[in-house]
């Protein structure tokens, strides 16, 4: 699973309209990140990887928390914080995925259109956590059933169904191999999102049994700008 093309937007406007309401815009203490901010000190990337425009100050940063810990009512500040990301997972995450509809939009490349183009090798899965996984027959007996030689066997199948589509340009052979291709079939989508889209995932998600879910997903949220003091605020106060 992939994390590609990190893209983040929006502190200055979400802060702004966060003071709105009380009229305190003098109170603000954020600007454009020039360089000197407290996070540039302990900066993460590379400057040709940085996506941080905004730097957030101390008294913005200290209404903002008050406002997120008020509930999701009071923290609208959040959505208006954007994030677009490449997202490149199995197709059993992105089922989990489309749960999240509100405020959220994907564009993915076309497993219809374009499945046939290119070779199909076991790098085309999902395998990050990969293991060998032995099951017997029957009891009493030697045989057994390998993974390893069932993805072989389906790997050589689905090849030999896309050349012959690409050969003969009959739908048959296409339709076999969509209707054949696993869950695991990795597919990149461009992702848009915001800040309480992902505040909302964090909690919902960090002890998923699915670890793309609990360790891929998780890990990129923490490398978002401020992700510490806004999107995993008080997560070990609450035990979650």
């Amino acid at each position: 699973m992939r994390f590609e093309n990190t893209d983040v937007w929006g502190f200055q406007h979400a802060i702004r309209g966060m003071r709105n309401p009380m009229n305190s815009w003098n109170k603000s203490d954020s600007g454009e990140c020039d360089g000197l901010c407290s996070l540039c000190t302990e900066c993460q990337y590379d400057d040709k990887d940085c996506y941080l425009n905004d730097y957030v100050g101390t008294n913005d940063m200290k209404l903002a928390q008050q406002l997120i810990r008020a509930g999701s009512e009071h923290r609208k500040f959040l959505r208006q914080i954007f994030v677009s990301v490449d997202i490149t997972a199995p197709l059993y995450w992105w089922k989990e995925y489309d749960t999240y509809k509100i405020g959220t939009t994907a564009n993915s490349t076309s497993t219809m259109h374009k499945l046939s183009i290119t070779p199909i090798t076991l790098n085309c899965f999902e395998t990050d956590d990969y293991e060998t996984v032995i099951i017997e027959k029957y009891e009493d007996n030697d045989d057994y059933f390998a993974n390893d030689e069932l993805w072989a066997t389906l790997i050589t199948h689905m090849e030999a169904l896309r050349l012959k589509h690409l050969e003969t340009k009959d739908k048959k052979y296409w339709k076999e191999l969509i209707r054949i291709l696993p869950e695991s079939w990795l597919q990149t989508r461009t992702v848009t999102m915001n800040y309480e889209n992902i505040y909302s995932m964090i909690r919902q998600r960090r002890h998923h049994k699915l670890t793309e879910w609990s360790v891929s997903f998780i890990g990129w949220c923490w490398t978002l700008p401020y992700a510490e003091e806004l999107l995993f605020l008080d997560w070990d106060k609450k035990g979650e």
